[in-house]
């Protein structure tokens, strides 16, 4: 439902635009498009990643029961990949409060040095977050307006298309 909207969002922002789902308390890559001004990362469709050190990560875990997130980091574990990375559970309760009272996830150099990303939650009728979507990018683009605007406000647009295809179709 949402490969044609990521791809799009990848052409418009000329970045790397991706969709990531939660699955046994990992997320996985479902689609990755590449814009022209994309830079090449580790990110591939299927791979399995941390969800608390990702803004994609971040943005679905916003929207999960405390308990549930609880549950994926027994399991999981909270490895820092870079200094950024938050490795202490009580400040990323805090964290995920503002990406769930913002509506969107910053992710600032948290899984990769260098990279940032902006993502926001793809939620249904009922409430039930099914994934997110993002954008990435090198810090030397992700500055400022664009980083804390101009890209929340583009990926907010495009998952109220993909929320509202998903429910209708």
């Amino acid at each position: 439902m949402a490969r044609e909207e990521v791809t799009e969002l990848a052409e418009e922002t000329g970045e790397l635009a991706n969709l990531l789902v939660e699955q046994h308390g990992k997320g996985v890559y479902f689609h990755c498009a590449h814009g022209v001004d994309a830079v090449k990362t580790d990110s591939y469709i299927g791979q399995r990643v941390y969800l608390h050190n990702t803004g994609l990560g971040n943005a679905i875990l916003a929207h999960l029961p405390r308990e549930r997130i609880e549950e994926i980091l027994d399991r999981h574990g909270m490895p820092a990949t870079t200094e950024n990375t938050i490795t202490d559970l009580e400040e990323l309760f805090s964290h995920l409060e503002r990406v769930r009272e913002e509506g969107v996830a910053f992710d600032d150099e948290a899984r990769v040095k260098g990279l940032r990303c902006v993502a926001v939650p793809i939620v249904n009728n009922n409430d039930t977050v099914e994934g997110a979507i993002g954008v990435s990018g090198p810090t030397s683009r992700f500055q400022d307006e664009r980083f804390r605007e101009e890209l929340p406000a583009k990926l907010k647009s495009v998952a109220n298309v993909i929320e509202l295809n998903t429910t209708y179709t």
